[in-house]
């Protein structure tokens, strides 16, 4: 039996926005440099072709997080593995690949924004609300 896949968007599409944000965020943060905190595993292919297109210098980190059982969600926001490096004093940008409810998200903002980031932003590739 053939699965038939719907493409919601083509891979020229999906490049052009990537390129996008990135000039965007070039713009924002000028010679800066920005820590990249990617949330795994969805995020990490995304972060990887927005990083390729900033000038600024990056450094990454990577935390994984669970708020669903199964396909829905639980309400309850577990860290599965967290940051190794500090965020005081850094400009750090948030980067995730889909935003569905927006509980896990406001968590890490939340949680994050009291280890003294010298700012916090995020950036999500897709919204699905």
């Amino acid at each position: 039996m053939r699965e038939h896949v719907k493409i919601m968007f083509r891979e020229e599409e999906v490049n052009q926005r990537i390129q996008e944000v990135a000039d965007q965020i070039n713009r924002d943060y000028g010679d800066t440099p920005l820590h990249l905190i990617c949330i795994l595993k969805g995020g990490a292919m995304f972060m990887c072709e927005l990083a390729k297109r900033l000038t600024m210098p990056v450094s990454f980190d990577f935390m994984s997080v669970s708020s669903y059982n199964g396909t829905e969600s639980s309400g309850v926001v577990r860290i599965v593995k967290d940051l190794d490096e500090s965020l005081e004093n850094k400009h750090v940008l948030i980067v995730e690949d889909i935003i569905d409810t927006g509980l896990t998200l406001s968590y890490l903002l939340e949680l994050l924004h009291s280890r003294k980031p010298a700012s916090l932003k995020t950036c999500v590739l897709l919204d699905k609300s």
